[in-house]
């Protein structure tokens, strides 16, 4: 060989091969992998991995400009591990690849991962708002076949058809970003692209969400943008750089760092950490076929005390979420995105064009408190009923379904909260004032207006709090079978699986009958009115059954009753209180036309109403 081409070989070894495609992280192509990586503060960017023997001298990455590196390999394939060498100055740092779609574990290596997959001409659509019914999981504890070691998403595959029979239509799956160790909440996410391998990794979450597709359920996916980490977390200094021994190019360097999971803000004016965030964002509704996202905490996206002094907003963080909800709706505008803001802030859930952050709908603390309240609450004479109607009636727009409502959230069922059973009663939580005032509060959250969403377990009366390490008991479901028949008959109520409680899907309510001396309430629901739409609900706060009770109604005629959660087939301890279904008389009361006499509301219950089509 002549010397010339020795020196040409040579020139081709030593100089970095540029990637021949733009996208971040390890993309395949035909023939090998392509790797680029943000490091505007190296001096120089290797990758190594099982493709060269872990050799990181060998492939060198070339400057693409704007502090971006890229460089192709050769027959490198998916399933293969590798990672970034970053040098600066004489710093040396080997790095998990921020966009890795695949980690072998929250302190391993990178994987290439092979995004093809076989959907099955999956066409799915997300349910509209007002149909739409939510059940959170978290799938380390959700079902398990072994007692120490987490729950899988093949393994909560398994209880779809359950969910699907029990009337959910929508699941929203806690944050399954890797995160330290095999155990969490989620909410510590330490590599935000990599999908946690002990739940079964992104080919793992691939098949739950085609699975669940089939099963006609929706899959949401929280996503946590206000923090990242804090440990295990390879963003950290990831170049090398810091000012003020903060986080680096990912993280804000000042005040704006400081969130209540330490400081790990992300750094919403850097164009780079924005795209990094968007990119992420419309990863899990492009590439995983997700149906929308649930975003955490955004008050401390937009304001850095997460509260709504506007001294303490951070302008790049509304910006964010403005743009990420902008492109969602611009392309896959059949998708929610729902914010947890909990700060009754209109302004979260109102569109971009007037001045909003465009959320299709909020987690709505108006609601949750005052009904937790009223249910919880050992005295039935302080139980504040105004304050429950007030919840039900509550909106932040003229969408009625632009809230998400609930009695059980994660942070509602631990942090030092427990499940509402236990709440009422700790030391028996299957108690008959657990079990009636439990489900109570189900029925209310069930008929009023927004989008009812339950947590996992609660429809089996699942006890004490949540713990990532303590899996659902999924033994209660024999032991309080009754229960769930009442979930699943709220379900199918909001639903209209009945073709006669269509009101329940409809944006109007009316609570017209506050009875503070007797702690009563009633209300009604429709979309378009008459028979088969308009619902009325009756709800009894005390452990006194009312007796005779009168109340208005929107029409003269038979009103059916669909719902009595007093019903003794529900639990054997029940009182069965006989609710007639209720003619109605033409005469005007509570400033509705007609009204109506219930024969018998039993003690802590529901009474749904409606008439025949």
């Amino acid at each position: 060989m002549s010397p010339f081409k020795l020196r040409d070989l040579f020139q081709r070894w030593r100089r970095p091969q540029r990637s021949p495609h733009p996208g971040m992280g390890a993309v395949l192509y035909a023939g090998g992998v392509s790797f680029r990586v943000w490091a505007p503060n190296a001096d120089a960017v290797f990758v190594a991995g099982d493709f060269n023997g872990w050799n990181f001298s060998r492939h060198r990455l070339a400057a693409d400009g704007n502090g971006y590196w890229s460089t192709a390999v050769p027959k490198a394939a998916a399933g293969q591990r590798y990672k970034f060498r970053i040098l600066n100055g004489q710093q040396e740092l080997f790095r998990v690849d921020p966009y890795a779609r695949e980690v072998t574990n929250s302190v391993g290596d990178s994987v290439v991962f092979d995004p093809a997959f076989d959907w099955n001409d999956d066409d799915f659509r997300t349910p509209p708002w007002n149909e739409m019914t939510i059940y959170e999981l978290h799938v380390g504890t959700f079902h398990r076949k072994a007692p120490d070691r987490p729950g899988t998403f093949d393994m909560a595959i398994e209880k779809l058809d359950y969910l699907a029979n029990l009337g959910i239509n929508t699941v929203l799956v806690m944050p399954p970003m890797e995160f330290a160790g095999d155990r969490s909440w989620g909410y510590n996410p330490a590599h935000p692209f990599a999908i946690e391998s002990t739940y079964g990794g992104p080919a793992g979450f691939q098949r739950f969400v085609k699975a669940a597709h089939q099963k006609g359920i929706a899959v949401l996916v929280d996503v946590v943008y206000n923090h990242f980490g804090p440990s295990d977390l390879s963003l950290w200094q990831f170049d090398g750089w810091s000012e003020n021994n903060m986080g680096g190019i990912y993280f804000y360097q000042d005040w704006r760092a400081n969130t209540p999971w330490g400081d790990t803000r992300p750094d919403y004016g850097r164009p780079e950490v924005r795209q990094y965030i968007r990119d992420h964002a419309l990863m899990w509704l492009h590439d995983y076929r997700c149906d929308g996202l649930r975003f955490d905490a955004t008050a401390y996206i937009r304001n850095a005390k997460g509260a709504d002094n506007p001294a303490d907003d951070i302008a790049e963080g509304w910006d964010l979420l403005r743009w990420i909800n902008t492109e969602i709706e611009d392309r896959q505008p059949w998708k929610i995105t729902i914010a947890e803001d909990l700060r009754g802030n209109g302004i979260v859930t109102t569109g971009v064009a007037l001045g909003g952050l465009g959320f299709d709908a909020q987690w709505d603390a108006v609601f949750v408190h005052p009904v937790r309240a009223a249910v919880i609450g050992q005295v039935d004479g302080e139980r504040n009923v105004a304050a429950v109607a007030n919840a039900i009636g509550h909106r932040y727009g003229e969408s009625a379904f632009d809230r998400v409502i609930y009695t059980e959230s994660h942070d509602e069922v631990a942090n030092g909260q427990s499940r509402v059973p236990s709440e009422i009663w700790p030391d028996n939580p299957a108690s008959w004032w657990a079990k009636k005032r439990s489900t109570l509060g189900a029925a209310i959250v069930f008929t009023s207006p927004g989008i009812p969403m339950i947590f996992q377990g609660q429809e089996f009366l699942e006890d004490g709090w949540f713990d990532d390490g303590q899996p659902l008991d999924w033994g209660k479901l024999e032991r309080f079978s009754g229960i769930f028949h009442l979930y699943e008959a709220l379900f199918k109520l909001r639903r209209n699986w009945g073709n006669n409680t269509a009101g329940l899907r409809g944006h109007n309510v009316h609570v017209y009958h506050i009875d503070l001396e007797q702690k009563a309430l009633a209300f009604t629901r429709w979309d378009q009115g008459g028979p088969g739409d308009s619902v009325v609900v009756v709800l009894n706060f005390t452990a006194e059954p009312l007796s005779d009770y009168w109340i208005g109604l929107p029409a003269g005629g038979t009103w059916k009753v669909r719902f009595n959660s007093d019903w003794n087939g529900f639990d054997p301890e029940f009182g069965n209180s006989f609710t007639a279904d209720v003619g109605a008389v033409d005469e005007e009361q509570d400033g509705l036309p007609a009204r109506g006499c219930l024969n018998a509301v039993g003690p802590y219950t529901a009474v749904i109403l409606s008439q025949d089509a």
